[in-house]
């Protein structure tokens, strides 16, 4: 039961994310969730375009994922890992040791992608402790984005409005130039210049290159080329300097492969993973590197990595992430994606004649309509609710991230009614 008062104090009370307490956008309750629909108090039911922010890849209320959560609840929920181990987290470790690159064999699991992000940058600056150095500086890529953390928003796009609030605060890196040649088109030698310019420049103090393989996401939601990708890898090879992919958001099957760095057949030095990585039921994360790279940390004055959350490898996550990895190593997701992908280009791509439009954009299970002007966000949100869809816009993008088990109709569902919003003036800004 959700009453007024609940929405109510909720209103007054608690924080959402990016939203104001003085002015905040309007909730809609849901009360539960199955397969690809949200239901809501009033009874309606929503087609998730979302997976809970491209987390719930198997969809909601999965009977595997709810028995293995189930299983693991009766035995313990949660143990410190701190001089103790478990089978729960022993078996997920195995998977993921077994379904990433080969020299990718050890695994530090954390509590959420920021963390894992933070994770990956301390694994290199202690990395070259290690090494008798001492790099604190990155190299990332502008329009880019790793999270809300301390750490992981230095690394991102200095000019986006989440993190623009916090410069002066946040340590200074280096950021080269987005690339521009996008997924599935021509490449242009030009368009590595300024990355090689800055490793070129910086690379005995640059710890670590670090980057969303192919898909960047929150900053722009942009494909770009795999050659641009390869490029990087080598000159991370011809200067030494280690690559940490952040594969968070495409990691698990968005991209239509398994992982991104696939696309252009590179393997990091660290690679981070969350979302989907339990399958949208539970908050966690892995951060994977080299043997290499974890003795090399041992040998640091510390003698051992410094990190270590309170959940870190919780049970129940470990749990239920290892059946949703099960679920994945069945295969089904493969054929799943490219099905989502053929439809998305086939009701989204004829968009991009539309006068409100100005570019479209689909890759995998992701599905891109950017706007020309920015989205009012109360009011075409309410919109999409009234369309019986859950889509969650922001500035001038109206994107899709499905569940891979999604019905051909309720993704037609999803299209239709960002076709139908681009018709209505009033859900953008003048």
């Amino acid at each position: 039961m959700f009453t007024q008062d609940d929405l109510a104090f909720d209103r007054q009370h608690i924080w959402h994310p990016y939203t104001s307490l003085h002015d905040p956008l309007p909730c809609y309750p849901i009360v539960a969730a199955q397969g690809c629909e949200l239901q809501l108090a009033d009874g309606r039911h929503l087609v998730d375009g979302m997976s809970s922010w491209w987390a719930a890849i198997h969809g909601y209320n999965h009977p595997r994922l709810n028995q293995a959560m189930q299983q693991q609840m009766s035995q313990m929920s949660h143990v410190m890992f701190g001089g103790i181990t478990h089978p729960a987290a022993v078996a997920l470790c195995r998977q993921l040791v077994a379904m990433t690159p080969q020299t990718l064999e050890c695994v530090f699991l954390a509590d959420s992608g920021s963390i894992a992000v933070e994770v990956s940058m301390k694994m290199a600056m202690q990395y070259w402790l290690g090494r008798g150095e001492t790099r604190q500086q990155f190299l990332t890529l502008q329009r880019g984005y790793h999270g809300d953390t301390f750490a992981a928003m230095s690394v991102c796009d200095p000019q986006n409005s989440m993190h623009s609030l916090w410069r002066g605060f946040l340590p200074q890196h280096h950021f080269a130039d987005a690339p521009e040649c996008r997924f599935g088109e021509a490449w242009d030698e030009r368009d590595i210049n300024d990355f090689a310019r800055l490793i070129e420049q910086h690379h005995s103090q640059i710890a670590a290159v670090i980057l969303e393989p192919i898909v960047q996401g929150a900053g722009g939601m942009r494909f770009y080329h795999p050659r641009y990708l390869q490029q990087v890898r080598e000159y991370c090879d011809r200067y030494g300097v280690l690559l940490i992919a952040d594969e968070i958001a495409t990691g698990f099957g968005r991209s239509g492969k398994l992982f991104a760095c696939e696309h252009a057949d590179i393997v990091p030095d660290i690679l981070c993973l969350g979302k989907a990585l339990t399958g949208g039921t539970m908050t966690l994360s892995a951060t994977l590197t080299t043997r290499d790279v974890a003795e090399t940390i041992g040998r640091s004055a510390a003698g051992c990595f410094m990190h270590g959350p309170t959940f870190m490898g919780n049970p129940l996550a470990c749990a239920v992430a290892s059946e949703s990895l099960a679920l994945l190593q069945e295969g089904h997701w493969s054929s799943q994606v490219a099905r989502i992908e053929q439809q998305l280009r086939d009701e989204l791509l004829p968009l991009r004649d539309h006068p409100q439009v100005a570019d479209v954009r689909v890759l995998g299970a992701i599905g891109v309509v950017e706007s020309r002007t920015p989205v009012e966000m109360a009011a075409i949100q309410q919109y999409f609710v009234e369309q019986g869809v859950w889509i969650r816009p922001f500035g001038r993008l109206i994107y899709l991230m499905p569940p891979y088990v999604i019905a051909p109709a309720q993704l037609a569902q999803l299209t239709a009614a960002i076709g139908k919003a681009l018709d209505n003036p009033a859900l953008f800004r003048a």
